[in-house]
């Protein structure tokens, strides 16, 4: 239990300094760190069950886009301004400059697992955010309706 509270301090907190590197708005921050850190806890716990590399990033995906859009509704902002941040922990840097590693030392079969890793992850990310706009849109549109009235 202690070590998901650290895992969702931590997201919180590079999600949130991700966020003023980036200059993303101050209202923004605050959303963009709750949606990052509860979508990396969503990764954290999956990826632990050892399921595969593209169900963990594509619920992580979701769960950005689903809170990132109630919180650009809530906080007047674009939803972008939260996507960027919150996608930050997700992004598979680390495999792709291991695979390009691997590759100039030789190891293009390991390099070629580590690129379709990053195409996978790449493909879960884009197709999570996809399904999350089709979810999120109503959603949407109840929390504008409450905040006309």
């Amino acid at each position: 239990m202690m070590k998901l509270l650290i895992e969702f301090i931590v997201s919180f907190l590079s999600t949130v300094g991700f966020g003023i590197i980036t200059n993303v708005p101050r209202r923004a921050l605050l959303p963009a760190g709750i949606a990052g850190s509860i979508s990396w806890i969503c990764y954290y716990l999956l990826i632990g069950n050892g399921t595969h590399i593209f169900l963990p990033n594509f619920v992580a995906a979701v769960v950005i886009g689903v809170l990132g859009n109630i919180g650009a509704v809530l906080r007047k902002v674009p939803v972008n301004t939260i996507y960027v941040p919150s996608l930050v922990s997700l992004v598979p840097g680390a495999i792709i400059f291991l695979g390009m590693k691997n590759f100039t030392s030789g190891n293009t079969g390991i390099a070629q697992q580590e690129f379709l890793n990053t195409v996978l992850i790449a493909l879960a990310l884009a197709l999570g955010f996809l399904c999350s706009e089709a979810v999120a849109k109503p959603i949407r549109a109840k929390i504008q309706e409450l905040n006309r009235s």
